[in-house]
């Protein structure tokens, strides 16, 4: 982390520009989960206590083009009417973040009415006395995301024009390179908030100098989400542990019987590949030996436990078994340092989720113990709030594909854009 973060600067007086992560789950304009926006709160608390003239947040929500897109050909194969602007306001729209964020900050927030644009301009430049004000959704723009440089330049220059200093929290979108992320950084002084340093502080250590044993857990439904993941560990763990429904695809290359169980047919060569170079670099590479199996792919569905070489051929695998929970428990503990990106199995259903849960446990376990454990964004993130397990590992991450793309060893464009120390 050799990057200049917050504690470099001083932002008494100054006009100040904040990316944040506030892409949360919305229901009807209700947050479902504040995780992110609490996460947010130690840099955005540090700014102001230091009396800065104002403070623009900024961040998206959601994706609203694709999402209206899918809503909508939803609502036309159900044959139901859709209201673009409804579905708009209650998942797209800053308003119920704002009215959160106001009682997160006990301090009143305001709000945009668009991210760029004369109004918001005007709006920003009325501001004083350290006030706070929210942009609209940066994603209403298509100049965010525009694949066009000139377009996106367009968009961080308005953006710009807001700050004198640029500080990025916002860790969950440090791999896309766009306008609010990136190419800001370009015109304005640019540090590192205080997640964005823990995460690359946390994460940068299981990477690049991770105290051994080093364990990784990979699981999830899919090796094609995971295969740079598999291929850039490899080259640095002492045990691979892999679980989730990808662990079918590598039973399928061995020639195994796996029933109705989840496979990508077109993975199993690069499975195959996968076994070979683990043994060639001499890497443990741990797949489970018992699964929990159902005879369809519902909660209350007949359910069994069988050795992986027995699994039915009208059965499907939806967790890992026992046995494999205490193999795979056994060898987290003993580690010093463990990565873990991806369910154990189907843990949205409650019985088929303890494979989940206990690796969860071998984590806390492990950190008790003085080991470094670090959870990657996404699913897994998930899995370990709901198990309530949370606060008792070294650090859950925020960001589910900018800790992906970390962990493959890619550069993260709204990291790399920042000023070095």
């Amino acid at each position: 982390m050799n990057k200049k973060t917050v504690s470099d600067i001083r932002f008494a007086g100054k006009r100040v520009i904040m990316r944040v992560d506030f892409n949360v789950p919305l229901k009807s304009g209700v947050i479902q989960d504040d995780v992110r926006m609490r996460a947010a709160l130690p840099t955005i608390n540090y700014v102001l206590e230091q009396k800065p003239k104002y403070l623009v947040l900024m961040s998206h929500l959601g994706d609203p083009k694709k999402d209206t897109q899918k809503a909508k050909e939803k609502a036309e194969k159900d044959g139901k009417p859709f209201d673009e602007a409804k579905f708009i306001e209650g998942k797209h729209k800053m308003k119920p973040i704002v009215e959160h964020l106001s009682q997160l900050l006990n301090r009143p927030v305001k709000l945009a009415p668009a991210a760029i644009g004369p109004e918001t301009k005007a709006m920003v430049d009325a501001l004083s006395n350290s006030e706070i004000l929210m942009l609209e959704n940066t994603r209403f723009h298509k100049q965010e995301t525009s694949k066009d440089p000139a377009e996106r330049e367009q968009m961080a220059k308005e953006l710009a024009s807001y700050g004198d200093v640029y500080v990025n929290d916002a860790f969950g979108t440090a791999h896309r390179a766009h306008a609010s992320t990136e190419t800001i950084a370009h015109y304005l002084p640019a540090v590192a908030g205080f997640l964005m340093e823990k995460e690359l502080a946390y994460l940068g250590k299981a990477v690049e100098n991770p105290a051994k044993p080093y364990v990784a857990i990979i699981g999830g439904a899919k090796i094609s989400g995971k295969i740079d993941v598999i291929q850039n560990l490899m080259n640095k763990v002492d045990a691979l542990l892999i679980g989730g429904g990808m662990m079918f695809t590598f039973y399928k290359a061995q020639g195994l019987e796996i029933g109705k169980s989840l496979l990508e047919q077109d993975k199993i060569e690069l499975a195959k590949k996968i076994l070979d170079e683990a043994k060639e670099k001499k890497v443990r590479l741990l797949l489970p030996v018992d699964c929990v199996i159902s005879d369809k792919f519902d909660n209350a569905a007949a359910v069994k436990t069988v050795k992986v070489n027995a699994i039915p051929a009208d059965w499907m695998g939806m967790d890992i078994g026992p046995e494999t929970i205490k193999l795979f428990s056994d060898e987290i503990v003993k580690a010093k340092t463990v990565v873990w990106n991806g369910p154990m199995g189907v843990f949205e259903m409650s019985n088929f989720s303890k494979g989940t849960t206990a690796v969860a446990q071998a984590l806390v376990t492990a950190t008790k113990s003085g080991a470094i454990t670090v959870v990657g964004g996404g699913d897994s993130a998930s899995a370990i709030a709901q198990a309530g397990l949370d606060k008792a590992v070294s650090h859950v991450s925020t960001g589910g594909g900018a800790s992906l793309e970390f962990l493959e060893g890619k550069v993260l464009p709204g990291v790399a854009a920042l000023n070095d120390k």
